[in-house]
């Protein structure tokens, strides 16, 4: 019986023992980080996350973990930023672009550099100076380099030591790259430097631009850096130079000192097999091309590039001679789709025009295929406007591409009349109709369609989430000399300040990738005045994109109204919102540090939005 009783006891000992370790490797492998390593999340720009702790059930109890103020904003100001996580240290920028390096769990900082500190050439900054986010680096050993990349607006490339801030002085001049060295025209009186996250491939960091898009301008060629000294790799013309293939679309010379066509919204990228994804701008002067007749490539491309080598894979053009200012304004998604039931490696392009297309990723063949759009000329004289503009056959575009009568505002019977009157005035009724002296109505406007902020993706169910903008603009042109300029960037508004559209006016959109097809959609945002007078949610202009996870649930600021939401990404539900201290124009991220999932996003107001301006960085969790 002792015997017995002995065996009994080293039993539940041992059991004891499993159970122990079970709970301890179940405890590590809760607690271990996950990252948000790359401002798309994964270098392919998903922008997904595996993370469910914060859930449909959950999500309802976040409350703000912790607050950092970066102490420079202004007036009219923004923040971009989507933050950086690797192994509990976040990585952002300020409004004024100085570098910080945040404890990811506490907001406590670690480490400050400011670009501006030191005596620094008087360059023009590019898009006002703003900043959509960092690019880091590792050579992949445990106790190896780890840099912190930051492209200015006003040209320079600089590398960070990711532990102590400090400029790795091995690369470019002390740390410092001056773009503008590389370029072979005059740019001291021009804007010229990057504004979106760079990319990081192998050794290479890859930089685009933002510049002007009059002319003269500066050329928007993207280029490749070796991340230790800074060296120049390669560099892709978007307007091809004599002897390089379609510099045919440039007749009578007309691609000399031409500008932009640029890809300012930043890259994705196979890494698998090498290839860079870039969506490029309209090519200088924006608005007017009577100086460039033709298609003019590379402008308003998706663009797929050798990684290693700059060399062009394929493009696919999705403006044609854009006199609108419709860049395609952000890189395509890389993702994997299931069609027929057979799965194909296949990027998804989001663009102004309100259009998804979805190519396969190493041919460029549009998936569910295009057709070119009959498009009515210009009545500008000596413009040629291209005679059709190419569209997918699915999915539908994800906001309206025309304005007609039909389309003025409801939210009041004097708004409806005055916007139709106004209307009347205005060249209208065609999604292509070009700018004219008297006045053209730009649907969806200057601003979208999709932003530069582009879409995430769901993996798990081939659900991409995009926000979208249906604000009408005016496109008016004036003679200079022997050519003509915009007005300037006017709304088309009714007599109280209000899109003249009827709503909805901001949208977020679910599409089924694999079946071409939407899944939901619903306004984004609200004017709460007009909700207080029993008008439905209009929906607002919104800039700033989505997040996906594993939770169920798709994170978005972006709205004028301020609030920070989140949705169930299967219906589009609203489960939660949050009313920041200033508007969230920035895509966020989620992360987790010792086991908690944390949300983070920028609350810079100001900008497009024009409400008030803020300085912090606002991180949620679970209590």
């Amino acid at each position: 019986m002792i015997w017995l009783h002995l065996c009994r006891q080293r039993a539940h000992l041992m059991l004891a023992v499993i159970s122990f370790c079970a709970a301890q490797c179940a405890q590590n492998a809760c607690a271990a980080d996950v990252n948000w390593a790359n401002v798309g999340n994964d270098k392919g720009g998903m922008r997904y996350s595996t993370l469910d702790q914060i859930n449909r059930e959950t999500v309802t109890n976040l409350k703000v973990a912790w607050t950092w103020h970066t102490g420079d904003a202004g007036d009219g100001t923004t923040i971009e930023c989507t933050p950086l996580v690797i192994d509990g240290v976040m990585y952002i920028t300020t409004v004024r672009t100085k570098v910080v390096a945040l404890d990811a769990a506490t907001g406590s900082k670690i480490w400050e550099f400011d670009p501006y500190a030191g005596p620094t050439k008087n360059w023009i900054r590019a898009s006002g100076g703003v900043n959509r986010g960092l690019a880091y680096w590792s050579d992949g050993k445990q106790t190896g380099q780890r840099r912190i990349i930051v492209g200015l607006s006003d040209g320079r490339l600089i590398s960070l030591d990711a532990q102590t801030g400090h400029p790795d002085t091995k690369f470019g001049d002390t740390g410092t790259v001056d773009l503008r060295k590389g370029i072979e025209r005059d740019l001291s009186k021009l804007p010229y430097g990057p504004t979106s996250a760079p990319a990081v491939f192998e050794n290479l960091v890859i930089v685009g631009c933002s510049c002007g898009e009059s002319q003269p301008a500066a050329p928007g060629d993207p280029r490749a850096f070796d991340i230790l000294t800074g060296r120049e790799v390669w560099r892709f013309h978007t307007v091809p130079q004599p002897g390089e293939p379609f510099n045919d679309t440039w007749p009578n010379d007309s691609w000399k000192e031409r500008g932009a066509a640029n890809p300012w919204g930043g890259f994705t990228l196979d890494a698998e097999n090498g290839i860079l994804f870039c969506g490029t701008g309209s090519v200088s002067t924006d608005f007017w091309g009577a100086d460039r007749k033709g298609d003019n490539l590379f402008a308003n491309c998706t663009l797929a590039l050798d990684a290693r080598t700059g060399k062009r894979l394929w493009h696919f053009q999705t403006v044609h001679h854009d006199l609108w200012d419709h860049d395609t304004p952000c890189p395509p998604v890389v993702c994997k789709v299931k069609i027929d039931g057979q799965e194909i490696e296949a990027v998804a392009q989001c663009t102004k025009t309100a259009y998804c297309f979805l190519f396969d990723r190493r041919t460029g063949k549009p998936l569910f295929g295009t057709k070119e759009v009959p498009a009515p000329p210009s009545d500008v004289p000596g413009e040629q406007a291209s005679l059709t503009q190419p569209a997918p056959l699915k999915p539908p575009p994800f906001s309206r591409l025309a304005f007609t009568e039909d389309e003025a505002t409801t939210i009041s019977p004097e708004g409806h009349q005055y916007v139709l009157k106004k209307l009347n005035e205005y060249r209208h009724g065609h999604q292509n109709e070009p700018p004219t002296v008297r006045g053209t109505v730009v649907i969806p406007g200057f601003h979208g369609g999709a932003t530069w902020s582009g879409a995430s993706l769901d993996p798990t169910t081939g659900y991409l989430y995009v926000n979208s903008n249906e604000t009408p603009y005016i496109a008016s042109l004036k003679k200079t000399g022997d050519r003509y300029d915009l007005t300037g960037y006017g709304y088309f508004r009714d007599e109280q300040n209000y899109p003249a559209i009827k709503p909805p006016w901001g949208l977020l959109t679910a599409i089924n990738l694999n079946s071409g097809d939407f899944a939901w959609q619903i306004p984004l945002g609200e004017f709460p005045e007009l909700t207080a007078k029993g008008i439905p949610p209009t929906g607002t202009e919104n800039f700033g994109g989505t997040i996906v996870t594993a939770g169920g649930l798709v994170f978005i600021g972006g709205s004028k109204d301020e609030k920070f939401h989140a949705f169930d990404k299967s219906d589009g539900k609203l489960l939660w919102e949050y009313k920041l201290p200033a508007g969230g124009y920035a895509t966020p991220c989620t992360y987790s540090v010792n086991g908690k999932q944390y949300v983070c996003i920028a609350a810079g107001g100001g900008g497009k939005q024009r409400t008030k301006s803020g300085d912090s960085f606002v991180t949620f969790s679970l209590p």
